[in-house]
């Protein structure tokens, strides 16, 4: 099970993360509460041992300043959540993955066209106005059945309100490739240690299709 801890803004909650057995940790570059700057990214990762996988989110940035970001900081994913197209996305061979927003199932259809543009998709939950990071949970028993034959052998990232509590449910569930979480190992509007290593710690159980 691929673990990305995301909105990361110390050294502290990246070697934390690290630590607990995360596979990946994300950097917001697009308007949030979690947004972090390119210099302050890049004191982070100076300092972060080798083998943990860098992921940079931004949202209808232009290409060239995505570019830019993830030659300067050695980025290992792009991960988009705005309205790039999969022609954008195609502009990234090998390190692209979609953020799709769920409110129903047949949000499901708009993965298709970016069949061979990404390398895996991540699913979100639909909330107004925001991109990404809402806290909430989306309806995992209703749209399984259609994820399947929506996606056609696309790797996915469940995310979406995703935290120590229901992180095993989930994967249970859907079966994704990977989860992704922030909000849910947050405590006072900063990461948690704990809450990162229960997290973690949680999604670790699930081996060989089944919980050990």
């Amino acid at each position: 099970m691929w673990v990305k801890i995301c909105g990361i803004l110390t050294i502290e909650a990246a070697l934390c993360s690290i630590d607990a057995g995360a596979d990946a940790i994300g950097f917001v570059f697009a308007e949030s509460r979690r947004k972090i700057e390119v210099e302050a990214a890049n004191k982070i990762i100076r300092d972060l041992p080798g083998g943990i996988e860098k992921v940079g989110v931004f949202v209808d940035s232009p290409h060239h300043e995505v570019a830019a970001i993830a030659d300067n900081l050695g980025l290992d994913l792009l991960q988009f959540h705005g309205r790039e197209s999969p022609e954008y996305c195609r502009l990234f061979p090998g390190k692209a993955i979609k953020s799709f927003a769920l409110a129903g199932p047949a949000d499901l259809d708009a993965i298709a066209p970016y069949n061979g543009s990404i390398s895996a998709c991540l699913l979100d939950t639909f909330q107004l106005g925001q991109n990404g990071g809402t806290g909430t949970p989306w309806n995992w028993s209703l749209m399984s059945n259609r994820i399947e034959q929506s996606l056609a052998g696309m790797p996915f990232i469940a995310a979406g309100g995703l935290n120590a509590r229901n992180v095993a449910e989930a994967i249970q569930i859907l079966k994704p490739y990977g989860i992704d979480t922030s909000s849910g190992v947050e405590k006072e509007g900063g990461k948690n240690c704990h809450l990162i290593r229960e997290f973690i710690k949680e999604a670790r159980r699930w081996e060989n299709g089944q919980f050990a």
